[in-house]
């Protein structure tokens, strides 16, 4: 095999298709990225067993052939030569990367040891904005599990209705969202890896192009720029978030979303390390005083609010509160409350196609 090619274009595309490679097996071979020389083209191809990514270069192909080289190797060294005309070929000792008037190898394996990936996915799909997906994804993923307990909970539920909504949960915290749909053919729902939606959300732009999803055999394939990404999805019974939402609320309050976040970012700072990164809101007639402790010191603060309902102290994990509060778009966001001990959620005033849900800690202070 040998080819000549930009030395960025092949720098991004190893760093994206490595973004699959296996990082903890016992395979070597899965921590590669297969490249195979084609024509007027390099193909890059890389999975982990679940999540596969293909992406296409142009190259000056003079000998066709492929080959299979550790991906993070491959993609830290090409880093360095973006900005070079890069000469790869293969021979006895491995691939040898050309650039300028110097040359090194890698350590190669043999392609026909990395596993068929079918790409052959297209039986059922849903059409949507490419800015809408990116969305909706964006304001969910963070809150899926990250521990292997509940595996199911690792991912997202894509459930096509009149819109779509995409709900994501680990046990402590929910997040919903609801986009419109273009077109469909889908299946009822669906449940993505959370690790396959940030790939794929790194693919989109935030504009009015259409995207094409499209999902067959318990698999999901789409493509965009030249990028193909093809991921297992997760099979089970996923939470119902009607179960978990509550239907009527007996306290709201409205109030400035950046002054909130503003005075939860200095309280957390006091608390940080602490088990449960614990602050505490106590809404008022007319404001929302916001606080913590520590062995170091303590944080009092108030922001101006319009409490409806009854007054309430009520503790929170401090993280799981912000990445809700940065999660809303609005000026005013909406907080509303049942009891210190029930679940309460974070929504825009007006756009109310997000909501957020968040397990309170009962050892308030």
């Amino acid at each position: 095999m040998k080819f000549v090619c930009d030395g960025l274009s092949l720098s991004e595309a190893v760093t994206k298709t490595s973004k699959a490679c296996a990082v903890r097996t016992t395979a070597p071979i899965m921590e590669c990225v297969k490249l195979t020389a084609k024509s007027d083209e390099v193909v890059l191809l890389a999975t982990d067993g679940e999540l596969s990514i293909r992406k296409t270069v142009k190259a000056e192909v003079f000998e066709e052939g492929e080959v299979c080289v550790t991906g993070k190797l491959l993609s830290d060294f090409l880093t360095k030569l973006s900005e070079e005309e890069i000469t790869i070929r293969t021979g006895d000792r491995g691939m040898e990367i050309g650039y300028r008037d110097a040359s090194s190898f890698l350590q190669t394996l043999p392609a026909e040891e990395f596993p068929a990936i079918s790409f052959d996915v297209g039986e059922n799909y849903f059409v949507m904005k490419q800015g809408a997906l990116k969305k909706v994804i964006g304001e969910t993923v963070f809150c899926c599990a990250q521990d292997d307990s509940r595996p199911i909970l690792k991912g997202c539920l894509f459930e096509f209705k009149e819109r779509l909504e995409v709900t994501a949960l680990d046990g402590y915290r929910l997040a919903l969202s609801s986009a419109e749909l273009l077109s469909h053919n889908a299946e009822k729902s669906i449940i993505c890896p959370a690790r396959t939606l940030v790939e794929i959300s790194r693919m989109l732009g935030d504009d009015e192009k259409e995207i094409t999803v499209y999902t067959q055999g318990g698999n999901l394939l789409v493509n965009a720029e030249g990028t193909t990404i093809v991921s297992r999805l997760y099979q089970g019974e996923f939470i119902r978030k009607e179960n978990v939402i509550p239907p009527s609320f007996l306290t709201e309050v409205t109030l400035p979303r950046l002054e909130l976040i503003s005075s939860v970012e200095r309280a957390a700072i006091l608390i940080r390390g602490d088990k449960n990164n614990l602050v505490t809101l106590e809404a008022g007639a007319d404001d929302v005083k916001i606080r913590s402790n520590s062995d170091v010191g303590n944080v009092f603060e108030s922001v101006p609010a319009h409490v409806n309902g009854k007054d309430l102290i009520i503790s929170m994990n401090a993280k799981y509160l912000l990445d809700g509060l940065r999660a809303l778009s609005e000026e005013e966001c909406v907080l509303s409350f049942n009891s210190a001990i029930s679940p309460f959620i974070l929504q825009n005033k007006d756009n109310k196609e997000s909501l957020y849900l968040i397990l309170p800690v009962r050892n308030a202070q």
